[in-house]
């Protein structure tokens, strides 16, 4: 065993692989939202619960804005997943998970916790994690697995 490249490994990680994990998590990010936004626009009464929401929150144009979230996520979730303008479609989704975090998730965190259990709590919720997912995509590109790297090699290149 190389154990100076067992602890290279574990230091700094392995950069031959990076595009592996990139490609694992705007498929799979990309595909929730997909498909979260499909059952949202096909299914009888899909945008049923998000409506609900919008009203509770006083979002203005509760119904409109219920197709345009479901738009936005399968949409957008579509071009994450096969890696085409997929920096503007994070910030969308991005977006999207900042809207729902303020007018929803918060609001479903216990009240009187201290500072530190307020900040583990936040951090746990699903909303929050994807929006840092979506600042890692933006800043480390789709990948080489995507078309935005392909097409990037045919226009730039």
């Amino acid at each position: 065993m190389d154990w100076k490249r067992l602890v290279e490994f574990a230091l700094s990680g392995n950069r031959d692989l990076e595009q592996y994990g990139i490609l694992l998590v705007r498929v799979s990010i990309g595909l929730f939202f997909a498909i979260s936004g499909a059952n949202k626009l096909f299914v009888a009464g899909g945008t049923k619960p998000v409506y609900d929401t919008l009203v509770q929150a006083k979002i203005p144009f509760p119904r409109q804005t219920a197709y345009f979230v479901a738009s936005v996520e399968f949409v957008c979730g579509s071009l994450v997943t096969v890696g085409f303008l997929s920096s503007p479609a994070c910030a969308a989704l991005m977006i999207d998970m900042l809207v729902a975090t303020l007018t929803n998730a918060l609001s479903t965190l216990p009240k009187g916790l201290s500072p530190l259990n307020w900040l583990d709590d936040f951090l746990y919720l699903p909303e929050v994690l994807y929006v840092l997912f979506f600042i890692w995509l933006i800043c480390s590109g789709p990948g080489k697995f995507s078309v935005d790297y392909w097409l990037a090699g045919k226009l730039l290149g």
